[in-house]
């Protein structure tokens, strides 16, 4: 288990584990709905994730990286066909991820604040879609962003 996440529920856990496909998820569905070509790509960025990640963040992708594709498959399934409810829903989910990365110690919750947003616009980046930027509309209180 990742030390800073040791005073985290296992559902909080699972939440943050679950955040990279998540993102990939809202990003690759702005367009109501999620390609091969997108898959591929959030798929080889969470695998890369685990070189370019700040040291203090790789035992987190290492961990992400085990369950990506199966969660992405799930979460792609669970909020098809990706109308206004549905990337509503997901939003809401992405917000949950913002309360509990507050609950983390302040380094360690902005050094991976920062990196998820740096991979909401890679993912973004990847999938050449034209997408707002509201993965991460809130600032996390006591994170400079």
């Amino acid at each position: 288990m990742i030390q800073q996440f040791q005073k985290l529920t296992s559902e909080e856990q699972q939440l943050l584990y679950k955040a990279p496909a998540l993102v990939s998820a809202l990003v690759c569905s702005s367009s109501n709905k999620v390609n091969k070509a997108q898959k591929a790509d959030a798929i080889k960025l969470a695998h890369l994730k685990t070189f370019t990640a700040p040291a203090i963040l790789l035992p987190y992708y290492a961990e992400v990286e085990n369950s990506f594709k199966e969660q992405l498959d799930a979460i792609l399934t669970q909020y098809a066909p990706f109308d206004e409810a549905k990337q509503a829903e997901l939003k809401n989910e992405i917000s949950k991820v913002n309360l509990v990365i507050q609950k983390l110690d302040p380094y360690y919750g902005e050094v991976l604040y920062k990196s998820l947003q740096a991979y909401a616009q890679h993912v973004k980046k990847a999938a050449h879609s034209v997408f707002q930027d509201f993965i991460f509309p809130m600032p996390i209180p006591g994170l400079s962003v």
